[in-house]
C-alpha cells in the first residue's frame, strides 16, 4: 500500500486520547512509507495526523474545498495540496489517490466519507481495505448498527466481516496491508461513479 486515506475530524474532540492516536498512526505512514490522504486542514485530528506524518519526514497530500479553506484552515506545509470546488469533489479525488480508507474519530463529515467508501466497495467502483481506528471504543457502536444492518437483511455478513476494526495502529496497517477484497457479484459492479 502506497497511500493511505484517513477521514477524522476537523476538531481534536474531548480526550486526548484521540489525537494521541492520530499522531501515532501518522508516524507509522511516515516510517513505513505510505503517504497520508485527507482532508488538507491543520486543525483537530487532521492537523494532528499531518504534523506526525510531515516531522517524521513522510508524505502527506491534502485534498479541501475551496469554501473550506479557511474555515478548516488548510494545513500550509503539505507535500501536496489540491483545492477543489466541492464535497463531491473532495470525496473523488481523495478516492482516486489512496490505496486504503480508515476513519478515526470525527463528526458527521468522517461518518459521510467512510460510508460513502464502503458503498463504494460494496458495488465494486473501488476494492481497497476499509478501517475503522476503534481509539476508546470511538466506533463500537456504529459496528453495532452495522451488525444490526446485517441481522435485518440490509447488509451481508460477509461485507461486515471484511471491514477493518482495530485500537491498536500497528495492527491496523498489518491488516490493512494483508486484505483480501472480496469479490462483487456481476450484478453489482459499477464501472464508474
Amino acid at each position: 500500500m502506497k497511500s493511505l486515506a484517513v477521514f477524522c475530524g476537523a476538531s481534536t474532540g474531548n480526550n486526548p486520547v484521540y489525537v494521541t492516536a492520530a499522531r501515532a498512526l501518522g508516524k507509522l505512514l511516515a516510517e513505513q512509507g505510505i503517504t497520508l490522504v485527507f482532508g488538507g486542514g491543520k486543525v483537530g485530528i487532521m492537523g494532528a495526523i499531518a504534523d506526525a506524518v510531515l516531522e517524521t519526514g513522510g508524505k502527506a497530500v491534502g485534498v479541501i474545498p475551496r469554501a473550506l479553506v479557511a474555515r478548516e484552515v488548510a494545513h500550509p506545509n503539505l507535500t501536496q495540496l489540491h483545492v477543489v470546488e466541492t464535497m463531491h469533489e473532495r470525496k473523488a479525488l481523495i478516492a482516486e489517490l489512496s490505496e486504503g480508507f480508515v476513519a478515526l474519530p470525527g463528526g458527521w463529515g468522517t461518518f459521510d466519507e467512510i460510508c460513502e467508501i464502503l458503498t463504494w466497495n460494496q458495488l465494486g467502483i473501488i476494492n481497497h481495505p476499509c478501517a475503522f481506528l476503534n481509539t476508546n471504543g470511538f466506533y463500537s457502536y456504529l459496528i453495532q448498527m452495522f451488525q444490526t444492518c446485517v441481522e435485518e437483511g440490509f447488509v451481508r455478513e460477509e461485507r461486515l466481516s471484511n471491514l477493518i476494526v482495530t485500537a491498536d495502529e500497528a495492527d491496523l496497517l498489518h491488516k490493512m496491508k494483508n486484505y483480501q477484497p472480496l469479490p462483487t457479484p456481476q450484478w453489482m459492479r459499477l464501472n464508474q461513479v
